[in-house]
């Protein structure tokens, strides 16, 4: 098969298509051929060899952690996702999904509704997902008002959603460039920079933060002690106020309610730039030179 990754740590030279062989699904894993891989900065930090710690992998590996695609085989154990079913989730430990087959387990694969695209389901996983996870771990009330920095990426516009989904109000610290796009999803546009907390009208309950360092520490300090922060970017400033990081639940559960939320229309990926799996080089280097404001995908034909 055709995937695209990379056969050393190190920068984007050491990226190149790659010919592998089809693997086979394990023990409560799927075979998928896929559709469509969304694209994350995680990607090409994995390239660079930043998530040793926490991200197995063989070299040369291919990139991507999230896809959407039809069920081409099973191993022992699955029952709930026959040959042919179409699904999104995370790629098992050891494969990513910029590859026209990758494999995922079974307890993080859920079905794609056929009113999302397949584009749209791929870029669930990750993102969305993190987001959803960051308010289950805050669990504002409605009627509440929560900070998040970095609101203007893939993460920070899921959250920003969900939260007004559940009449919440949010204060969105982000790029002068993104305010349209914060207002569009009903959220109060703080623009970023060293003195953005003194734009901050009103209290909050709660912090999602999505940039840490010194803007955390900032935001931390200007609101009212012990409010709760969570933080994606930075855990280890946000312990130091009482705050924590995200536990991801990367359960069909969890993925099933994403998938609900987006094709009911209340989460609404946006979707700028489709590459195909030969171009995979070009989407992922649009993501790690930071300007893009919707998700970047990888489509599979």
């Amino acid at each position: 098969m055709i995937a695209y990754g990379f056969s050393e740590y190190g920068g984007p030279d050491t990226e190149h298509l790659l010919d592998l062989p089809v693997a086979e699904p394990g023990p409560g894993q799927i075979l998928v051929a896929v559709h469509a891989a969304g694209v994350n900065p995680a990607d090409w930090k994995v390239r660079e060899g930043n998530r040793k710690d926490t991200v197995q992998i063989t070299l040369p590996a291919v990139l991507g952690r999230e896809v959407s695609g039809t069920v081409v085989a099973a191993g022992s154990g699955v029952v709930d996702f026959p040959i042919g079913d179409h699904v999104f989730g995370a790629t098992a430990a050891g494969f990513g999904g910029y590859a026209q087959y990758t494999v995922l387990n079974a307890s993080s694969t859920a079905h794609k509704p056929e009113a999302v695209s397949w584009a749209a389901a791929a870029t669930l996983p990750v993102a969305a997902g993190t987001a959803y996870d960051a308010l289950r771990r805050l669990h504002p009330a409605a009627g509440d008002s929560i900070l998040v920095l970095g609101a203007g990426g893939g993460v920070g516009s899921a959250v920003l959603q969900l939260a007004r989904a559940d009449g919440i109000d949010v204060l969105a610290v982000a790029s002068a460039g993104k305010q349209e796009w914060i207002e569009s999803l009903g959220a109060e546009f703080v623009e970023s920079g060293p003195d953005f907390v003194d734009a901050i009208s009103r209290p909050v309950t709660g912090i999602v933060d999505l940039v840490g360092g010194a803007t955390l520490r900032a935001a931390a300090t200007a609101v009212t002690a012990g409010v709760p922060i969570v933080s994606v970017a930075d855990p280890v400033s946000a312990a130091q106020f009482g705050g924590s990081g995200v536990e991801r639940d990367r359960s069909t559960a969890a993925f099933a309610r994403l998938a609900d939320l987006t094709a009911s229309g209340v989460l609404r990926p946006r979707i700028d730039h489709v590459f195909p799996l030969e171009r995979a080089g070009e989407a992922l280097a649009l993501v790690e030179n930071g300007h893009v404001l919707g998700k970047v995908v990888v489509e599979v034909r």
